[in-house]
């Protein structure tokens, strides 16, 4: 069999992907759930290299993530727009979304953007913006109450609302957790595609058309073989995928969607979160259809080597937190205690290694998921010590004197297990090492799974980074690297 689209456009943690097209080529930005800063921008021009030009969110008093704390809470699906000269973004945070929907804008996607406003009694995710021809801006989202996505129209700028609430199409009615609608005007159609099955294995993408974007739910056609994108119980590599947002660029349709890179046996955990994948579109009969055996390979530079004299790469961020504690200068990063300060973990098989000066308190290197579920190597007070915790068990793996020096270079890996007659158990396994020279000392290798989402839980993926434990820490250099060392 013939798999097609196995290479994300933007690899790792980069979920519920939303674009659209700018003055200088395509903005593309995702849910970043607890993590600051939010909402991460990417650019393209020839939609196959990416580069990450920014955050929506980036100062701590534009939007609270952290004292509405949790795993998974924060920024949910979002919808990412140009209009009339302005990118506009509007989202949920998850952990006040009594304020309702949230709308941010911007003269340039790379920032900065504007405080939110926010669009009184529209509980509910996943929000959808779109003008009409006669100039009317129209907000959609999955609602919280009646039957279908809610929609109101709306004044942008202000969050003023201007019409009453209404409901448009409620999904196929055959599968769970409809959401995620976004509403496109083609031809002499309204079209609203939404993301259904749960995100899980049985995610799909379906559609619907009328006349009029604010159709009753009952005049909306659905099409007649949805869903019109799965993988649902297929031996497909990627899984999970839906989530989709359309685009016209350059003269021909694409799609941006999510989907997981499963590992190890039956039922078998995904680890580095929902990636972005994209693959061209082509309307046939008034529909689109979905060309994944036409989607080209994206060469995604992951690599990353930091030595913090220099203001930090986009790609750190921080867990129910901000950047406060973290202060890079001509000596390094110095590290307070605090939350940790990662990247998204963006390949099957990878390397990070970290080299702190520990001499006045303790720092670690770890594999985060959240803050029930990592594996870490530390060093402080005379000792480096391995160990992970998933729920509420936590291990000592391994433990060894501090090399002697100022400084001491601490090494995670993940590799995939040799593959036999069978699929491995585990998905992948993590070792914990420190480095000393050319000398390699490896304290444990660990199974993967228990850093995964099939085991915690949620909706981010792993990242790796950087924390202190206690006392005062500086981290000279770090280097991130897809492979074995």
């Amino acid at each position: 069999m013939t798999f097609h689209n196995l290479t994300p456009a933007i690899p790792g943690f980069y979920s519920d992907p939303t674009w659209c097209v700018g003055p200088d080529g395509v903005y593309l930005a995702h849910s970043s759930f607890e993590y600051f800063p939010g909402a991460p921008v990417f650019r393209s021009t020839d939609l196959v290299a990416w580069e990450q030009v920014g955050n929506v969110i980036d100062r701590p008093d534009q939007l609270d993530l952290a004292t509405f704390a949790g795993a998974s809470a924060g920024i949910y699906g979002s919808t990412l727009r140009h209009h009339d000269g302005r990118f506009w973004f509007v989202t949920t945070n998850i952990g006040e979304f009594m304020r309702g929907q949230l709308i941010f804008h911007a003269e340039d996607a790379a920032g900065p953007w504007s405080d939110p406003v926010a669009v009184e009694g529209t509980l509910g995710i996943d929000p959808d913006l779109v003008w009409t021809d006669d100039g009317d801006c129209l907000l959609t989202w999955n609602h919280f109450h009646g039957d279908g996505r809610g929609q109101v129209r709306i004044d942008p700028l202000t969050g003023a609302r201007l019409s009453e609430i209404r409901h448009v199409w409620p999904g196929t009615g055959t599968m769970k957790a409809p959401e995620g609608p976004h509403l496109y005007h083609v031809g002499d159609w309204w079209y609203v595609l939404l993301a259904e099955g749960g995100t899980e294995k049985g995610h799909s993408v379906t559609i619907a058309r009328a006349s009029r974007p604010d159709a009753a739910p009952d005049e909306w056609e659905p099409h007649p073989a949805n869903p019109i994108l799965t993988h649902r119980s297929t031996d497909h590599p990627v899984q999970s995928v839906g989530h989709a947002d359309l685009i016209e660029y350059e003269g021909r349709w694409w799609a941006c969607y999510h989907g997981v890179r499963p590992q190890g046996r039956t039922p078998s955990w995904h680890l580095i979160g929902r990636e972005t994948f994209i693959c061209p579109v082509e309307w046939v009969d008034g529909w689109p259809v979905f060309r994944e055996d036409l989607a080209v390979a994206h060469p995604f530079d992951t690599a990353l080597t930091d030595d913090f004299t220099a203001a930090p790469s986009p790609r750190w961020v921080v867990p129910q937190g901000d950047l406060s504690h973290a202060t890079p200068g001509p000596e390094g990063l110095a590290l307070d205690p605090g939350r940790p300060l990662v990247i998204r973990v963006q390949d099957l098989e990878w390397t990070a290694e970290a080299t702190f000066d520990v001499a006045s308190g303790t720092g670690r290197l770890l594999v985060y998921l959240d803050d029930d579920h990592w594996y870490s190597i530390e060093a402080g007070d005379g000792r480096v010590r391995a160990l992970g915790q998933a729920g509420p068990f936590t291990t000592i793996f391994g433990e060894a004197g501090l090399p002697a020096g100022p400084t001491v270079t601490l090494r995670l890996s993940a590799a995939l297990p040799e593959q036999g007659p069978r699929p491995a158990d585990a998905p992948d396994l993590i070792s914990m090492s420190v480095v000393d020279g050319d000398a390699v000392a490896t304290l444990a290798t660990v199974d993967g799974r228990y850093v995964s989402t099939e085991v915690a839980s949620g909706f981010t993926g792993r990242t790796v980074g950087v924390q202190a434990l206690d006392g005062a820490v500086t981290v000279r250099l770090f280097r991130y690297w897809p492979g074995q060392a």
